[in-house]
């Protein structure tokens, strides 16, 4: 009787969700077909044919970070190599125009774009903002990026799509949807195994509250959606037919989520090294006062505390000793946040007795910025597992000797030794930081002179033309 009864409920219960599934792929199918359509009925170009259309998903392209510097050198490596290539960035700056968006690329990075751009301004950028989801941030904004992607594919429909900012859900939904070619530029996992070892661990950080740290239930829920949602991340990423990363730190991650090992692989992020080279470098002169200086935005993950108080010991164990020495912390405020992220900073120096001896430089200008780096001795950089650090490879071309942490992209790729010679130094702690600190300082001017030297020679392979050509050796199946 029981079995009757269980066959009585589960066949209607098959048959019903085998009908929902058929009339859902219909449902798609037609979605896809009607995409085509809309795609098959756009202009052609002067000569009739049709522009191969090239899109950047790119909701912040204003923004005027190193992810946008790798959007603009990206789009202008294409104009060069393709001619009936049509380039199209989905932005959500919609304060400005797409000539001011222009304009402020090539005053902020120097790039001149060839041919112009198709902007598609969409309305939902909201979406994806982190402050509208205080809980399951990563989740809410994966969803949001979903929508937001649907705003823009029936906005315009391109041949070849790129997610060049981390917005994985959206690959699917060009692929199968929009009957794109697709790919994406991967600056920093939305999520990576060491989060998951984080709340494993129980280990409290910027994106682990302690409320979750002291609560074995909290933690282990919470570690739960981490791994589903790792699950998911790995399922829309392996959807790209061409996945480039900007590091060895991320390639790792990546391919332990995404497992498209054959499709991808890492492609530099083109930095400004020629603005720093031209810094002349030669033996310093005998002073009376040495600066160690961090360039860095004022956000939690870049850890300036660990800079103040290591900073702090180094002073207390020199006492007497000359030359003096100076940090410089310099940086951008984006916001309110940021504002009383400095006033803390500010107020840590008070409390450990260094506030004269550290300034606090925000949001200067450019060639500010190259005078602090010309004057350096020491690069300061305190991040764990930064993906790349781009402010590591400017400290470096500038000729300070760099000081950066053991993990992520600088231990992977860029402070490492150069031809067998030191480029730079690694620590990871308040003591380590100190002790390293001392030990440059300990060298002699010429010996430090040849790090400097080793390090600039070595920066070369983070140059804008490397970029282009590993950008579009990456990229050349799209095109196929």
């Amino acid at each position: 009787a029981c079995f009757r009864l269980l066959c009585s409920l589960l066949l209607p219960a098959l048959f019903l969700s085998g009908i929902l599934c058929i009339c859902l792929v219909v449902l798609l199918w037609g979605v896809r077909l009607w995409i085509q359509r809309k795609k098959q009925l756009s202009s052609a170009g002067r000569d009739g044919k049709r522009p191969l259309l090239v899109a950047f998903f790119h909701p912040y392209c204003n923004a005027g970070g190193g992810g946008e510097r790798v959007l603009w050198c990206a789009i202008r490596t294409l104009q060069k190599k393709y001619r009936n290539v049509t380039c199209v960035v989905y932005t959500g700056d919609r304060d400005a125009t797409g000539e001011e968006i222009v304009e402020g690329a090539f005053r902020r990075f120097n790039i001149k774009l060839i041919h112009p751009v198709k902007f598609v301004f969409l309305e939902k950028r909201f979406l994806v903002e982190a402050s509208l989801y205080p809980h399951f941030t990563l989740l809410g904004q994966s969803l949001g990026s979903v929508f937001l992607g649907w705003e823009a594919l029936l906005k315009c429909v391109p041949d070849i799509y790129i997610d060049s900012m981390g917005y994985a859900f959206t690959i699917p939904l060009f692929k199968y949807l929009g009957g794109c070619r697709v790919g994406c530029y991967v600056h920093y996992p939305t999520i990576s195994t060491d989060m998951l070892s984080v709340v494993r661990n129980q280990d409290t950080r910027f994106n682990n509250a302690a409320f979750i740290t002291s609560s074995p239930l909290f933690s282990k829920f919470k570690l739960v959606y981490y791994y589903f949602f790792a699950f998911m991340y790995g399922l829309v990423g392996s959807c790209s037919d061409v996945v480039m990363v900007n590091s060895s730190w991320t390639l790792n991650h990546i391919l332990s989520l995404w497992r498209a090992g054959a499709c991808t692989s890492v492609v530099y992020p083109p930095c400004d090294v020629q603005t720093f080279l031209d810094i002349p470098l030669e033996v310093e002169k005998s002073t009376s006062e040495y600066s160690i200086v961090s360039v860095s935005q004022f956000r939690p993950e870049k850890d300036h505390p660990l800079q103040i108080r290591a900073f702090a010991k180094l002073l207390k164990e020199r006492v007497g000793q000359q030359p003096s020495l100076k940090l410089i912390l310099i940086g951008g405020c984006r916001n309110q946040q940021d504002e009383e992220r400095v006033n803390k900073l500010k107020r840590l120096c008070e409390e450990l007795g260094v506030s004269e001896d550290v300034m606090f430089k925000i949001n200067i200008p450019f060639e500010e910025l190259k005078r602090h780096l010309a004057e350096a001795t020491i690069g300061l950089h305190t991040m764990w597992n930064e993906h790349f650090g781009i402010g590591v490879v400017e400290c470096m071309a500038a000729g300070t000797v760099v000081l950066a942490h053991n993990s992520g992209g600088p231990k992977l790729d860029i402070v490492v030794p150069h031809e067998g010679r030191v480029t730079g130094f690694l620590a990871e702690d308040e003591d380590s930081y100190a002790e390293t600190m001392a030990y440059i300082f300990s060298l002699s001017p010429e010996k430090r002179l040849e790090i400097r030297e080793n390090a600039r020679r070595s920066v070369h392979r983070f140059s804008d033309q490397h970029f282009e050509d590993t950008f579009l050796l990456s990229v050349e199946p799209l095109f196929k």
